[in-house]
Formats: structure tokens, C-alpha cells, sequence
């Protein structure tokens, strides 16, 4: 048994493999018995290192109006920006799917080992594969294998990872987990390898890692994604980058999208971004990751922790509403589930979170969560129920700022873990401290909380990273 945990924890390939997974693996929906473990099946071991670039055409919007004649700007195409005699799969960064089958084993250490059948990857769904795990043991290491071989039978690429899963509610642990928004490949700090946070969060070994949205940016250039294939060329090209892929497939992840990885800016359902559909964008950010089908959930995390994962899209009202008691970015029966859930609670610490911010404070021009005017109303209801709940915080994304802000009417603290890189910071100052902040600092970087027992007592730490792995800020909460 000892010699099988080692192959599957072991770094396996296939030199002469016709089929590879270049994407690595991602681990999702992580609790005490249960995960989902995605991969993809590519014609290429790594990402397209020397290909050629996309034509970049004048920034384009489709509500600008040109000064002459009144006319609508209309989104670049695919074929608009692509070179001449030049396909997707020529492009830098691309990662070409291949058809095949993938086979999945997973073993505890010193468990039995278990093995999935061979299963062919969806060629309709970018040649990705999901394998649902069940009757898990809690608070156990999992060691996984994916093996590939191509369309004729020929052997693949194997890769490996591991996860853990969530300890009983009853059990007493410490939990450390980490949280990070707005990425995208041409905003990294590393050419070659990606993001320089994610080996900095794999240091720490986090129980598990949280994206609140802004993964990618379909409305940024290089390309404007305004067609199903460029968008998948965006997340296979940004998950090709070898830092992602190590981190990910050690580490138990939770997806949460938010408005440039659905459509665009600002989106409500049913808008379109070019030849990209409001359904599509859904479809395909479930086709990507490891995710549920209605994107919002809770999970335990042992005894002293308990954290909620926010859908902030699917069931918004049009920004353009007025507001009032009938407009909502969670929806009725997300908002009824979030308030029930939470009172239902036994958890010593509780932690919403979301993909954009409750408290902020946000920017003035802004009109697009609970923290800005437009949603004002729905926002002092959240803002007013947590506060009323002990140990409750809020963790958010959306925003390109580090901050720790408690709300000045009600009490609420939220901390923004502020973007994946110092290149996407920006939107604020920190000589605009305000009276919400604790904490300020326009900074890449990431956010990781722990919950522990210092004296037997649970305390709630959550600490700052810039990109570089240092501790910008701590801020420590006792269990009162």
C-alpha cells in the first residue's frame, strides 16, 4: 500500500504520450465525504509558449456612441482578431483540446485504493471530464491519479494531486483557508510561470483555497472574448500557466464567478457581450470548474467554522432598477436560504462570502453591489443581519484594494483580499483613508484566514499578503 500512495503522490508522465493534461487538475466542492475533481484533455503538454499575437483592435464598447452619425461601436469578432492565415490553436498561450478517455484513483493513506472506469472527456465541453467522489472519510488526506490515453488507446500524461476534506462539526481543529480575486493572464507578475501568489499560498498549505470571481476578464483585450471559443481560450490559456497548476491540484478549491468571467462588466441576466449569451456564460463556468449547479452553498469546517459562498449574478435585478425592497443582487430564495442557514448555525465563527462587497467603502461612479447606492436598500439588510449574529464577518472580492472596513452604522467587518496582482491594483488611494478602514493598502496580493484555539479560546486571524508572501496586515478577533 505504501508503494501505491507513493505512485499516486509521485510526479508520473509519459514521455511519448499523444495526449496530455495541461491543465492539471482542479478540486472543488470540497466537504466531509464528498469533492468533484476536474481535468481536461489537451493535444499539447503546456501552453503554446511561441505563438503568435492577437491583433488588437481600437477598444470597443457596445453602449459608446461615436460622435458622428450617433452609431453604436460594434465588438470585435474572432476573425477581427486573429492574424491573417492564423487559427486559435496558433496563438500564445493556447492549449488545444484532444479527445480520449481519463481514468481516476484515489486512496487514503493506508485506505484502499479506488479507481473510476475509463471515461471519455465531453469533445462538446472543451474536452474537460468531472469525476464526483463520495463516501469520503472526513478530515482525510486524499492522494488522486488521472491517467489519459488517446482516441486509438495509446497511453497519456498521468498527473497527481492530493486534497483534504472537511473535519466533523464536532471536531475541534485548527483551519486555515485562503481567498483571492480579479486575475487574468495578461496582468501576471511572472511571464513564464503566472501568478507569483499561488506558490506563496501553497506555502502556508491552506485547507482550502477560495476565487470570489473576476477569474478572467472576458471584456479585456487580447482577446475580447465575444464568442464561446475565444472564452474558453481565455481560462484554458490563464490555467496553462505552471503556478496555477501546482497550486491547484494540491489544494481543495470553491469557484465563485462574478460579472467579467459571466459576460462582462457590470452584467445582469439575459445581456449579451457580442456573439456571447447570458446562458452560455452560465454554461460555461460549469464547464470549466468543479461547481454546483445553483452556485451557492455553505460549508463546515469542523467545530469553529462555517462559511457561506454567495451566487451574485444569476438572480440579480438590472442595475438600472431603482432601488427598493423588490431589487436584489441574491434573489428571494437565496437571500431566505443565507438568513436560515446562518441562524441555524452552531459554528463558533461564522464567514460570508462574497464576490463583491458589503460594507466597502466603494467608489461614488459605482452601481454594482450592497455597498454602492443603487442596491442600498437590500445591502442594509445584510449589513443590519450580520452584525446582529456573533462572530460574523464578511470576506469579499470585486474590489482592486486590500481593506479591513467595519460598517459605521451597524458594526459589520469585511475584509477585501484585493487583486491577484500589483499590475491589476488600483481604483483607490491609500491616502483615502476613511473612517470604515482598519486596514488600507492598494496592493496586490491575497488573504488568509485562520481559525484557531490560543489559550483554548477561538480566535479568527485574518492576514494580509502582498505578491511577494509578506505579511502586510493582522487582524485578530477572540470569539466573544
Amino acid at each position: 500500500m505504501k508503494k501505491t500512495i507513493a505512485l499516486l503522490l509521485g510526479i508520473v508522465g509519459c514521455a511519448s504520450a499523444e495526449v496530455y493534461q495541461a491543465n492539471g487538475i482542479r478540486i472543488g466542492e470540497v466537504d466531509q465525504d464528498s469533492a468533484i475533481v476536474w481535468t481536461r484533455m489537451t493535444r499539447n503538454v503546456e501552453l503554446n509558449r511561441g505563438g503568435a499575437r492577437f491583433v488588437m483592435p481600437e477598444k470597443k464598447t457596445e453602449t459608446k456612441k461615436k460622435k458622428k452619425k450617433g452609431k453604436t461601436n460594434k465588438l470585435p469578432t474572432m476573425a477581427q482578431q486573429l492574424p491573417a492565415g492564423k487559427t486559435l490553436d496558433d496563438m500564445e498561450g493556447a492549449v488545444p483540446g484532444a479527445p480520449g478517455e481519463v481514468r481516476l484513483s484515489w486512496s487514503s493513506k493506508g485506505g484502499k485504493l479506488f479507481s473510476s472506469a475509463w471515461k471519455p472527456v465531453d469533445t462538446a465541453k472543451d474536452f474537460t471530464c468531472q469525476f464526483k467522489l463520495e463516501n469520503l472519510k472526513p478530515a482525510t488526506e486524499y492522494a488522486l491519479k488521472i491517467e489519459s490515453r488517446d482516441a486509438g488507446g495509446k497511453a497519456g500524461q498521468t498527473v497527481t494531486g492530493k486534497f483534504r476534506t472537511a473535519p466533523p462539526v464536532d471536531k475541534t481543529v485548527p483551519v486555515t483557508f485562503t481567498v483571492v480575486t480579479g486575475q487574468d493572464y495578461t496582468r501576471r507578475d511572472d511571464a513564464v510561470n503566472g501568478h507569483k501568489i499561488y506558490p506563496h499560498m501553497l506555502a502556508l498549505d491552506p485547507d482550502f483555497f477560495i476565487h470570489t470571481g473576476d477569474i478572467e476578464y472576458y471584456d479585456k483585450a487580447d482577446p475580447y472574448s465575444t464568442c464561446i471559443e475565444l472564452a474558453r481560450f481565455k481560462w484554458n490559456r490563464v490555467y496553462g500557466l505552471p503556478n496555477q497548476v501546482a497550486f491547484h491540484k494540491n489544494v481543495a478549491s470553491y469557484f465563485i464567478k462574478d460579472d467579467h468571467d459571466t459576460l462582462k462588466n457590470d452584467a445582469w441576466p439575459e445581456q449579451n457581450y457580442g456573439d456571447l449569451t447570458w446562458q452560455q456564460g452560465l454554461e460555461i463556468f460549469r464547464e470549466q470548474f468543479p461547481v454546483l449547479e445553483k452556485n451557492y452553498r455553505t460549508i463546515r469546517w469542523g467545530k469553529d467554522l462555517q462559511i457561506w459562498l454567495m451566487e451574485g449574478r444569476d438572480f440579480r435585478s438590472p442595475n438600472t432598477m431603482p432601488d427598493g425592497s423588490e431589487k436584489t443582487i441574491w434573489g428571494k430564495e437565496q437571500k431566505e436560504w443565507f438568513f436560515r442557514t446562518v441562524k441555524e448555525s452552531d459554528a463558533t465563527f461564522r464567514v460570508l462570502i462574497s464576490p463583491t462587497p458589503i460594507v466597502g467603502p466603494d467608489r461614488g461612479n459605482k452601481n454594482d453591489n450592497h455597498a454602492n447606492e443603487g442596491f442600498m436598500h437590500e445591502g442594509n439588510e445584510v449589513r443590519k443581519f450580520i452584525a446582529s449574529q456573533k462572530n460574523m464577518f464578511t470576506a469579499c472580492g470585486d474590489r482592486h484594494w486590500q481593506y479591513v472596513s467595519v460598517d459605521q452604522t451597524h458594526g459589520m467587518k469585511e475584509f477585501s483580499c484585493g487583486p491577484t496582482s500589483n499590475k491589476h491594483a488600483g481604483g483607490w488611494s491609500n491616502d483615502k483613508l476613511l473612517p470604515e478602514h482598519r486596514y488600507l493598502n492598494v496592493q496586490g496580493g491575497f488573504l488568509a484566514i485562520t481559525v484557531d484555539r490560543q489559550g483554548g479560546k477561538p480566535v479568527l486571524t485574518a492576514r494580509h499578503y502582498n505578491v511577494d508572501g509578506k505579511v502586510c496586515n493582522e487582524d485578530v478577533n477572540p470569539a466573544k
